[in-house]
């Protein structure tokens, strides 16, 4: 569609008329946003949860669905299929005008694309050697993409990229696609989308996913029903559906469902990607991601392609949509970086901005360090001793550093691991070994500073500081600004080019008070954009993205949050409003859009599709897009029956009814092209680590590009390993926060949830003599993990492939350390990774699980941890009542 964010706000939620929630415990880890889930099922709307656990969600869903952990992408594909056989599908006018116009399902594919059913489970354009593909024959008929760099044109398929690279650079040669309206071409989009979820049936789905047929169709049923003109669906997820190996493709398939049933861009419709913390999809638009720019403007790499800044330009901008404005974003940022050091005679700086050389996301990273090669690590809220998949070879990589930097509240784990870590217990660390020199500096609570969140729905808001931090902790604003300070004076001297950059680098944040707090509301304005001047009283901010230039005049750490400072700070309102779009709480990136996509709520002619859900629509009188109060996403002047201009670059080029201002050609795809390194389609792969064997496509059980290290301390389950049987999930609780170090120290939270637990099936407790409350200890290669016993129906057993599987849940927030502690149930994640993003498979593996304590801690004769007795007890009664209270087959009472 164009942009990774939430298209929709969770306030719209309560204006559907039925919501999926499937990878996400919506109820329980994100229980303010639940309300207005609520208020939608108030209102008559079905709410159906899918997910391998019954949880809170699940008890206040209208249908539960258990599903196998790991087989998403069959469920949803079996959901597409539906969707694309249906009669009311094919009969209802809205839903063919809706795809014809707004997506790509008309375009005409290359005549040398091949699908995974023609070639054993993978796609055309494999290449063996290096294990990638060539997206070259996924193009549309009679197009190219090319990269520009050296002395010519290569086409995208030959050329070396790195790793981290993959095939996002280039750009399209030649006009617009070649298209079928009828969507009855062979090779169109659409007839290529039937053709390849064709095999996803409900039997196939119940084969794989373990969910009876019937419980299937009522969720497919639900969803068709409640889309169309006059009703909507939308969908929320969270990192359920990321932490797989095929993360995107799963979140990919989500956004094919909604776009065929019409249900992106309208009231009560969308996609709700919620975002665990308060604002982590604030650290992904300025971010914390090695390959990105704030934006989501790419790091340059050492390729030729990248040499120069309009080579960038060239490759990365494209010619149609808003990144045709790519070097006016990008000139803007690095003159916020450098200031009077950026010019036109020297690329406003380009040259002085790193490079990647390939993957340096957290997993690599932590590889590189367990092989000695990283010298020293800054932890700013993160603990990867508890926190990071396969923690012990995390734990053991930080005893290799020369130096550790903790900024925290508490003494977390991965500050202390030299003295109490599981490997210093058990003998494999010792103390006296360890060369890494820690450093631990106390950090401030959220509200000791000041501040913004941008939460899951793109809102910025801000906060005030309300009391001072105590002793020596700081705000995260105040370390920064002073050790860039402190940096900047040691290198001012250099002679060696490789400092020009930190020499260049503007760094004029002012600071205030006693301890030289800096005003980070001034961080705020540089972030959202002003015009050039070489001090603060001389800077003028400007109030939208569409005042930015490229000559060096105006400066913006951020182009999608440009405005949200327009001389005033907007993050900062709080009037309530309607309670609805709620335009005068906050402020939304991009432009104080609320409704990504919003084009879509009118028909192409300009009309809304009905009066129930109108929301923004063309006003011929004042030749304008008006609506209900939100800002269009959308040329607000371009007709609806603007033909575009093909010769044309940035949305000059977009006809009125094409609402994605961030495509090519301003229409979202149903079928990809370029961009997901693991194929131009959603396709089922187990798992990295499964009990069974693919179904779907039996000569490739996995995806054939995931990311693996093949590395000591790193082994791997194979395919229904026999001697790990089960299915094991992790999740998080409500009481507890991430690994453990803003709850675990805190009393009334411990009391809360005081020590770590499994959740395991009835059935599998029998199976193995496990008795609620009992110490049971889950295995993998990786190590071992113990754990209280809760024996519940809120897991089943399920039917997949002809064999009864167990799954087994083990929440994640417990470590050595704090007020309660617990065994870390991320010592038995592997480091596997999704080929898109580097994220981790965290949500399924395979284990087995046995009664009684771990063996490092009968050896060490440890007693019960956490309130001891007391949470045996509390188990039990827990077990009682859930399965007094639930019927066998996981339903609601």
């Amino acid at each position: 569609m164009g942009r990774g964010g939430a298209t929709t706000f969770q306030m719209d939620l309560a204006n559907a008329d039925c919501i999926l929630i499937m990878g996400s415990n919506f109820a329980e880890a994100h229980p303010v946003g639940f309300r207005f889930v609520m208020r939608a099922r108030e209102r008559g709307a079905t709410i159906i949860h899918v997910d391998p656990r019954f949880t809170r969600t699940s008890a206040c869903s209208t249908l539960y669905v258990p599903l196998r952990a790991g087989s998403d992408v069959a469920f949803l594909g079996g959901l597409i299929n539906h969707v694309l056989s249906s009669e009311r599908w094919n009969t209802d006018p809205f839903f063919k005008e809706y795809v014809t116009h707004y997506t790509n399902a008309p375009d005409i594919v290359t005549g040398d694309f091949e699908d995974v059913a023609e070639l054993g489970g993978r796609f055309s354009g494999w290449d063996d050697a290096n294990r990638r593909y060539d997206p070259a024959s996924w193009q549309y008929e009679g197009q190219r993409r090319v990269v520009v760099g050296g002395e010519q044109e290569q086409d995208i398929g030959g050329l070396k990229t790195t790793e981290a690279l993959g095939p996002r650079a280039g750009r399209i040669t030649d006009g617009p696609p070649q298209t079928d309206f009828s969507l009855e071409h062979p090779r169109c989009v659409f007839q290529i989308l039937k053709r390849h979820f064709a095999p996803y049936t409900p039997e196939m789905v119940e084969r794989v996913c373990g969910v009876p047929r019937e419980r299937f169709m009522a969720v497919a049923e639900a969803l068709l029903a409640n889309s169309g003109r006059e009703r909507t669906s939308a969908i929320a997820y969270a990192v359920g559906w990321t932490q797989h190996t095929n993360g995107p493709q799963v979140i990919a398939c989500a956004a094919i469902l909604q776009l065929l049933l019409g249900n992106i861009g309208r009231p009560g419709g969308g996609i709700q990607a919620l975002r665990g913390h308060a604002t982590i999809q604030g650290s992904t638009d300025i971010p914390t991601l090695y390959d990105l720019l704030p934006g989501y403007l790419h790091m340059p790499t050492f390729l030729p392609m990248d040499a120069t800044l309009d080579l960038y330009i060239e490759n990365e901008g494209g010619e149609g949509g808003l990144w045709a404005n790519t070097r006016t974003y990008l000139v803007s940022l690095l003159k916020a970086y450098f200031g009077e050091q950026a010019t036109p005679e020297n690329e406003f700086g380009y040259q002085l901005l790193p490079r990647i050389t390939g993957d340096h996301s957290h997993l690599p990273m932590f590889v590189e360090m367990h092989q000695g090669r990283v010298e020293g690590l800054f932890l700013m809220g993160q603990n990867p001793a508890v926190g990071g998949q396969n923690a012990g070879f995390q734990r053991e990589a930080l005893a290799k550093l020369k130096w550790l930097v903790v900024r925290d509240m508490f003494p977390i784990e991965s500050a202390t691991f030299w003295k109490d870590s599981p490997e210093v217990k058990s003998g494999k660390l010792r103390t006296e070994e360890i060369g890494t020199e820690v450093f631990l500096f106390p950090a401030a609570t959220v509200p000791e500073k000041d501040g913004s969140f941008t939460n899951t729905q793109r809102l910025v808001q801000w906060h005030d500081r309300a009391v001072e931090p105590p002793g020596d902790a700081r705000s995260d604003a105040w370390f920064m600004v002073h050790l860039g300070r402190r940096i900047k004076e040691l290198y001012a001297d250099s002679q060696e080019q490789r400092d020009r950059p930190i020499q260049a680098l503007t760094w004029d944040y002012p600071t205030t008070g006693p301890k030289g707090e800096p005003d980070v509301e001034t961080v705020l304005r540089e972030v959202s954009g002003y015009h050039w001047a070489p001090t603060w009283e001389e800077r003028r901010q400007v109030e939208s993205y569409r005042e930015l230039k490229d000559d060096g005049s105006t400066a913006c750490g951020c182009w999608i949050y440009c405005g949200v400072h327009p001389g005033h700070n907007l993050a900062r309102r709080r009037e309530k409003g309607d309670g609805w779009i709620a335009r005068t709480w906050g402020w939304s990136w991009p432009n104080d859009v609320r409704m990504l996509y919003n084009r879509c709520s009118a028909d192409p002619q300009g009309r809304p599709w009905s009066e129930r859900k109108k929301y923004i629509w063309w006003d011929d009188g004042q030749r304008r897009w008006t609506g209900l109060g939100d800002q269009p996403d959308f040329d607000p002047e371009k007709r609806p029956d603007d033909p575009g201009d093909p010769e044309a670059a940035g949305l000059e080029r977009h006809a009125g009814d094409s609402p994605f201002v961030l495509k090519p050609w301003g229409k979202a795809w149903v079928f990809f092209p370029f961009g997901m390194k693991d194929g131009p389609l959603p396709t089922h792969y187990e798992p990295w680590e499964t009990p069974v064997h693919n179904l779907l496509h039996p000569e490739q059980d996995r995806s054939p590009v995931v990311k693996r290290w093949d590395v000591e301390g790193n082994p791997y389950h194979g395919v229904a390993a026999p001697d790990y049987p089960y299915v094991l999930t992790t999740y998080r609780l409500t009481e507890h926060h991430t690994a453990g170090g803003m709850t675990r120290w805190h009393a009334w939270l411990s009391e809360l949830q005081p020590a770590a637990f499994v959740e395991l099936p009835p059935e599998l407790a029998e199976e193995k003599g496990i008795r609620p409350g009992d110490w049971v200890t889950v295995v993998t290669a990786r190590g071992e993990a113990e754990a209280r016993a809760l024996v519940t129906w809120r897991l089943k057993p399920l039917e997949v492939a002809g064999r009864r599987i167990y799954q087994i849940g083990f929440p994640w927030h417990f470590g050595y350390a704090g007020t309660v502690r617990g065994d870390a149930s991320n010592d038995l994640v592997p480091l596997v990774a999704d080929p898109n993003v580097s994220i981790h498979e965290g949500k399924v593996l395979t284990c087995d699980i046995r009664r009684g304590r771990a063996a490092v801690h009968a050896r060490a004769g440890d007693g019960p941890r956490g309130v001891g007795d007391d949470v045996a007890s509390s188990l039990r009664g827990e077990a009682i009542d859930a399965g007094a209270a639930r019927q066998p087959d996981g339903g609601a009472p």
